[in-house]
């Protein structure tokens, strides 16, 4: 089994953008006006939510919707075990002929849906604290992975917030229950987030380097390599802390010390020039790309299971 989760950028703006309203709203540049689910656009958490609905019914040989939890504002979490490619991709009819491939859209429901209707650079949950009229923890500091010991901050008010203890936050404890319950079966933990072109193995809490250190440098390695022939998008690669900045509580740590030792981050387009406000131009191939990488560390992992 392979998971794969969408969770809260890991980073903020490192350049300064002197009119966020107008960069905000080039996000939406996308030709494609369909009123429904499209991969070549931003939706919003219904339009998402009807989809997960929408392919699982459509595809009831293939792909499986079930809820895993709850949120602090009641949303529902689903995941899926979805493909889209069977029988017309030989690669991917292969890796799902041998492999179960899980996959968790949005963790943070409540989060996602206040970046639509409140402020599109929210990146916390909506959680109340007590004691503070400041909402929401941090869910990639929620995790039970050295927390809240680096990178990562006390203060409720402060936009990564590591919460009032590991796992408080509803999305995060969820999330947690299905790996702990799934563990046995679980070869790989894939989370994607924005922006860096980076790709990220154990550890983000800690300097100190994973067990298998040389052969998870050498797949991100190969990796990203194979992401880089299709756009020649170029991509970074190793340990957390020293490639990007110490962070403790992220969910690719704690997936790794339950056991998954093929955990990676993947920080997508771009390098910072539009940051978290990326054009919907550069959905497609962002995902082409990335899909590549993917691949390899899929067919890694089938060719490397323990």
């Amino acid at each position: 089994m392979l998971m794969f989760t969408g969770v809260p950028p890991l980073i903020y703006y490192r350049v300064l953008i002197s009119n966020l309203r107008s960069v905000l709203e080039a996000q939406f540049d996308s030709r494609v006006r369909a009123t429904g689910h499209s991969y070549e656009k931003y939706n919003n958490w219904e339009t998402i939510e009807a989809w997960t609905q929408q392919v699982a019914s459509e595809n009831p040989d293939l792909i499986s919707r079930s809820a895993i939890g709850t949120t602090f504002l009641g949303n529902t979490i689903y995941l899926l075990k979805a493909v889209r490619t069977y029988g017309r991709e030989i690669h991917m009819t292969e890796f799902l002929d041998k492999l179960d491939f899980y996959v968790l859209p949005v963790v943070n429901i409540d989060g996602y849906i206040y970046t639509w209707t409140k402020y599109r650079m929210w990146r916390k949950t909506r959680s109340t604290n007590a004691g503070s009229i400041c909402i929401g923890t941090d869910p990639n500091r929620n995790f039970d992975a050295g927390w809240c010991s680096v990178g990562a901050s006390k203060n409720p008010c402060h936009e990564t917030y590591c919460g009032s203890a590991a796992e408080s936050e509803k999305e995060t404890k969820a999330l947690a229950n299905f790996i702990r319950n799934n563990l046995s079966s679980i070869k790989a933990y894939l989370t994607i987030h924005s922006y860096s072109q980076m790709m990220l193995y154990p550890y983000s809490y800690d300097y100190k380097l994973p067990k298998n250190n040389a052969e998870l440098n050498s797949m991100a390695k190969a990796a990203v390599k194979e992401l880089a022939t299709l756009h020649g998008t170029k991509y970074t690669y190793g340990p957390g802390a020293s490639t990007i900045y110490p962070a403790a509580g992220g969910s690719d740590d704690w997936a790794y010390d339950q056991g998954i030792k093929y955990s990676f981050t993947f920080e997508l387009r771009d390098k910072g020039r539009y940051g978290f406000a990326l054009p919907e131009s550069q959905i497609r191939p962002t995902c082409e790309e990335t899909m590549l990488a993917i691949k390899y560390i899929t067919g890694y992992v089938l060719e490397h299971l323990y």
